[in-house]
């Protein structure tokens, strides 16, 4: 039976999905993957993760009750099929704009989505406290937590199959294995699941067991089947099966595209009590042939032709990219001094350490999704005498706190941190913008903190951090560094000491400005000074440590100081001024700018700034009203 998929008859939730039998499946599976693909075309996005678990969305929707069942995807860029089919489809335009759908679930934007997710390795655990919850309230609900391999590489999955595979909660874990995350996945774990997908008499054994299983509902022949099952996986692989000594029952590895065998697989294991793991093999990119070729291009490609997947190009900027900037600098270093090593947690081309690791690729480590891993471990490289430049995105690192404190920088090794990603990252909104880092950083004792205000200063900082002692940090945001607008002058920077930009007389206000906010007050200062007022502008280079003495001298010279800074404004930057300020008993006020007490959304950059309060026109804005100008 054909299924009609004119305008107004798309399937757009649960209930209408239901109606279709299961062979109409894969037709439907098609047109939501298409709707996709023409999506993204035009307003960017996550494609190949999303285009890789399409079959298997369908088939949950099919199987399982959602809101009433649980069903809860980790990270979470991979559920735009999961959104479009669960009555967001007309909105689905709005995906990752200003106050349209978040690219992420989002707990307040549907209540389908019963757990937000942004970050990896977190759905295990959230299923787990969920499904005990249901249990502990009798409640007949079903939990089914949606893993990659690439997120299982993170330690909390692991403490949570550990915990999980003790319980009798009803909890099912769907791996999904496509040997990607967004680059490809490294590590032991990775070779363990090629074994077992690609072993030929495990799975012929397995089918026949599979069949055998799901043919039957009479419990003692189905445990006695699962017995068999066991066995066979222990003798072919040589070993126990991994997740079943953790205590979960383990199916697989199936065709993670086939969705009417999925529906059918999925409605059997609903049956089965107590914790369960299927393993479905899935490919990066399904259904679209230039996202299955470049799967690392293609997780979010940018806008692109929909007919022909040729990538639009963007407007050329002569600017390089913060990122790019770091790869280069960090390579130049290594090939002097072979102590010099680049770690990164899975993402070796988002950070642009990918430059290091194909030319060296014996001083380049990427540890997979494991940031405490990945900080104790540089660690460990420290105390050797090596120096490890530690590569890790601003709102990833804050899963290593414990890490930074005890394992580094209470022995005062010489670490560095690259935190990539700081201050506001745009689109991909809560989860992911790097606002936290100063003011949770800045308390550690041993720390030396920094941020450039433009590419000539990051590259001065990394070069200067290589060549001194202790931990360092040093954050940069996400893009294009500032290009013509550039400040240039790095041969004066040494560490804890700021620089003047314009040292105004005749004025009672100064800018203070820490990285790459030195754009918005030299785009204020400009607004303002064509009104006919001036503001001096000082950029202090370093958070940790302070410029205190520069800082006394502007305090005698202006009784204004607007402190800007991209991160959160209770314990930053704005914060460390008034702490100084307040010792010195000099009578100024403070006037702070930067990210509120909130969460932020997603949104672009200007516009997140603006809301914010520190973009120029509202810095300006502000400025014109404690100076008591119209």
């Amino acid at each position: 039976m054909a299924v009609d998929f004119s305008e107004n008859n798309c399937v757009s939730s649960p209930e209408e999905l239901k109606k279709f039998s299961p062979q109409q499946l894969p037709a439907i599976a098609e047109e939501v993957r298409q709707f996709i693909i023409r999506s993204v075309a035009t307003n960017p996005g996550h494609l190949g993760s999303s285009l890789g678990v399409v079959e298997l969305t369908v088939a949950l929707l099919y199987v399982y009750n959602p809101p009433q069942d649980n069903i809860i995807w980790d990270v979470g860029h991979q559920a735009y099929a999961y959104k479009i089919l669960t009555g967001r489809r007309t909105a689905f335009d709005t995906n990752r704009h200003y106050r349209g759908l978040c690219g992420f679930p989002l707990r307040s934007e549907s209540l389908y989505d019963c757990f937000g997710t942004g970050h990896s390795s977190t759905s295990i655990s959230a299923a787990l406290g969920m499904s005990t919850a249901d249990r502990l309230a009798h409640l007949p609900k079903h939990t089914i937590a949606i893993i990659g391999d690439g997120a299982l590489t993170g330690g909390m999955a692991f403490e949570a199959l550990n915990n999980g595979g003790a319980s009798t909660n009803d909890l099912l874990v769907i791996l999904n294995d496509n040997n990607m995350s967004i680059d490809p996945n490294v590590g032991a774990l990775k070779e363990y699941l090629l074994d077992i997908s690609t072993s030929p008499r495990y799975n012929k054994l397995k089918d026949k067991v599979w069949n055998l299983l799901s043919a039957t509902k009479q419990k003692g022949l189905r445990n006695f089947t699962q017995g068999v099952n066991r066995a066979i996986k222990g003798s072919i692989l040589k070993s126990s099966n991994l997740f079943e000594e953790f205590g979960f029952r383990y199916f697989g590895p199936i065709d993670g595209h086939d969705v009417e065998y999925l529906a059918m697989i999925l409605k059997d294991l609903k049956a089965i009590p107590g914790p369960k793991l299927l393993h479905c093999v899935t490919e990066k990119g399904h259904g679209y042939a230039p996202a299955m070729r470049e799967q690392t291009l293609w997780h979010a490609p940018g806008k692109f032709d929909y007919a022909t997947g040729i990538r639009l190009t963007e407007k050329k900027t002569s600017a390089p990219r913060y990122q790019d900037i770091l790869g280069r600098t960090l390579l130049e270093l290594a090939r002097n001094n072979p102590r010099i090593v680049g770690i990164t947690a899975a993402m070796p081309t988002g950070t642009s350490l990918s430059t290091l690791m194909h030319e060296l690729p014996d001083q380049a480590f990427d540890v997979g999704i494991a940031e405490p891993h990945a900080v104790t471990f540089a660690a460990g490289l420290a105390v050797e005498g090596f120096t490890p430049f530690c590569v890790i995105y601003s709102s990833f690192l804050q899963r290593a706190y414990d890490q930074i404190v005890h394992d580094v920088a209470l022995q005062n090794l010489h670490v560095i941190f690259c935190l990539d990603r700081a201050g506001l990252v745009g689109d991909d909104g809560a989860t992911h913008h790097g606002v936290f880092d100063l003011a949770y950083l800045r308390p550690i004792p041993n720390l030396t903190i920094c941020a450039p205000s433009d590419e000539y200063e990051m590259e001065t900082m990394l070069r200067l951090a290589a060549r001194s002692c202790g931990p360092w940090v040093i954050r940069y945001p996400r893009g294009n560094a500032l290009g013509e607008k550039a400040f240039h002058a790095t041969s004066d920077l040494q560490e804890g000491r700021g620089r003047i930009i314009s040292d105004e007389s005749n004025c009672s206000a100064a800018f203070l400005t820490l990285g790459t906010t030195y754009r918005n007050a030299t785009e204020a200062r400009e607004l303002l000074l064509a009104e006919g007022l001036k503001v001096a502008h000082y950029d202090f280079r370093f958070l940790k440590p302070l410029d205190c003495e520069l800082l006394a001298t502007i305090s005698r010279c202006y009784k204004y100081l607007f402190t800007i800074e991209d991160g959160v404004v209770v314990g930053g930057f704005g914060t460390a001024v008034l702490e100084t300020i307040s010792g010195l008993e000099s009578g100024n006020r403070v006037i702070r700018f930067g990210i509120p007490d909130k969460f932020v959304a997603h949104g672009t950059i200007a516009q997140l700034q603006d809301d914010c309060g520190y973009s120029p026109r509202k810095i300006a804005q502000k400025v014109r009203e404690v100076l008591g100008v119209r």
